[in-house]
């Protein structure tokens, strides 16, 4: 019997979990950010449970473009089996209502809450001041108010989600803040990931398929078994 190498890792694995999603290797490459003992490198983007109960990210950003709703966040948070980073609004939706949503998703057991690149130095002292998870603000340009939402409680996580201009963005805070954590949006490529770390991203979130571009792979090879099966012979009418 082959004697295991001390960096080989075992791997437990299913007939019925063959399909689970992996996340682009490369993200293991950057140092990640342990919150509460819990040592984040990989974070999916998606509110889709099934997605996220079937990814091996390390944890889940749960943002979407609607007014944040507690049906939502408890229905992540309790189908998750990952810690999961919960949108609260900012943008649309300020002031008590983020704070309130805040606190239900700490005590839904959320390790951190969102907000997004809107929001109010105001809002996020308040949040701050209510809550005893990591306030995680959004910064989508080189133009974000960076030092005032830092200023106001934000001292914990930055999230740069700046399109193409992302490690760009990521490595100009960098400069100025260079101890401070920052998850950042990798791009779509192993190529632009590994840019975004280089920066120097600590996690990396990263959008997987849709269930629907899941779905269709599964079908095509649904479809071209049932052919082989039948023995290229078309169906009988």
């Amino acid at each position: 019997m082959k004697a295991m190498t001390q960096r080989e890792v075992p791997e437990i694995m299913t007939d019925l979990r063959q399909d689970l999603i992996h996340v682009p290797t490369v993200i293991r490459q950057c140092t990640g950010i342990r919150i509460f003992g819990k040592r984040i490198k990989s974070i999916v983007y998606s509110t889709d449970i099934a997605i996220i109960r079937n990814i091996d990210a390390d944890a889940v950003i749960a943002v979407y473009p609607f007014t944040p709703h507690p049906t939502i966040t408890k229905s992540i948070t309790e189908a998750a089996d990952i810690p999961v980073f919960s949108g609260v609004g900012g943008g649309t939706t300020q002031g008590k209502r983020s704070v309130q949503m805040s606190s239900f998703a700490e005590s839904q057991g959320a390790i951190g809450v969102v907000v997004n690149s809107p929001t109010q130095p105001e809002t996020i002292a308040d949040i701050f001041d209510t809550v005893d998870i990591p306030i995680v603000a959004t910064v989508t340009s080189i133009y974000s108010q960076i030092d005032e939402k830092i200023a106001a409680g934000a001292k914990k996580i930055l999230n740069v989600s700046a399109g193409k201009e992302t490690a760009k963005v990521v490595r100009a805070i960098r400069e100025i803040y260079p101890k401070i954590p920052i998850i950042a949006t990798g791009g779509p490529t192993e190529e632009s990931i590994a840019e975004t770390i280089e920066a120097g991203a600590n996690a990396i979130t990263y959008t997987p398929p849709s269930n629907g571009e899941l779905f269709s792979k599964k079908m095509t090879k649904y479809r071209e078994k049932e052919r082989v099966m039948a023995d290229d012979e078309p169906l009988n009418h």
